[in-house]
C-alpha cells in the first residue's frame, strides 16, 4: 500500500497512467459499490456533491466518502427511501518509488536513478465542478441527504459544494 501522505498524489500532474493491459499488478479499487439504496424507484429530489478545483482524488478516499454518506442515509432515511451513486471511478493508476531508509541506505538505493515506481493504488481525476457523488431521496428526507454529502465532502482533497439539481421549489 502507499507509504507517502495523500497530499503528495491531489495535484494532477502529467499525463494519466491508465493502461492496465502493459502492466502488472495493480491493486484493486476499494470502492466496493457504485450503487446503493432503493436503485428501482424515482425520487422527487435529487442532490450532487461537485469538486470546486481540479483534483486527483484516491480510490481509499472515495471509498471513506461512500461509506460516510451512506452510514448517515441507511440511520436516518432507511434503505428504501433513498439512492445514492457514486459518479468517479478510480481509472488513474498511482505509482511510488520506493526509497530505503535507515543504516547504509545509500549502498542499496539507487535514488532517482530509474525512479518510475511500482504501481500503489488508483484514483479518479476530476475537473472543476466535477460530480462525485449524487444522491435521490423524498422531500422529507432532503436534509438528511444534505448532511449525507456534507460528511462525505470532509474525506476528499478538494473543497466540495452541494448542488440541488431536482426538486429545489419543493425543500424551500
Amino acid at each position: 500500500m502507499v507509504r507517502k501522505p495523500a497530499s503528495m498524489y491531489r495535484e494532477i500532474k502529467g499525463q494519466a497512467y491508465t493502461r492496465r493491459e502493459y502492466m502488472g499488478g495493480v491493486p484493486a479499487s476499494r470502492v466496493s459499490q457504485f450503487e446503493m439504496g432503493n436503485t428501482k424507484q424515482e425520487f422527487p429530489v435529487t442532490m450532487t456533491l461537485r469538486v470546486k478545483n481540479r483534483v486527483q482524488i484516491r480510490h481509499t478516499s472515495i471509498e471513506a466518502g461512500r461509506i460516510a454518506a451512506n452510514k448517515v442515509l441507511n440511520g436516518n432515511v432507511g434503505s428504501a427511501n433513498y439512492h445514492m451513486t457514486v459518479r468517479a471511478f478510480p481509472h488513474v493508476v498511482l505509482r511510488e518509488n520506493k526509497l530505503a531508509t535507515g543504516a547504509g541506505a545509500d549502498r542499496v538505493s539507487s535514488g532517482m536513478r530509474q525512479g518510475f515506481g511500482k504501481n500503489v493504488g488508483t484514483a479518479a481525476r476530476l475537473e472543476r465542478n466535477q460530480a462525485i457523488l449524487t444522491v435521490h431521496v423524498p422531500v422529507e428526507k432532503a436534509n438528511f441527504a444534505k448532511d449525507a454529502l456534507w460528511r462525505a465532502s470532509m474525506k476528499f482533497p478538494s473543497p466540495c459544494y452541494i448542488e440541488v439539481e431536482k426538486g429545489q421549489e419543493l425543500i424551500q
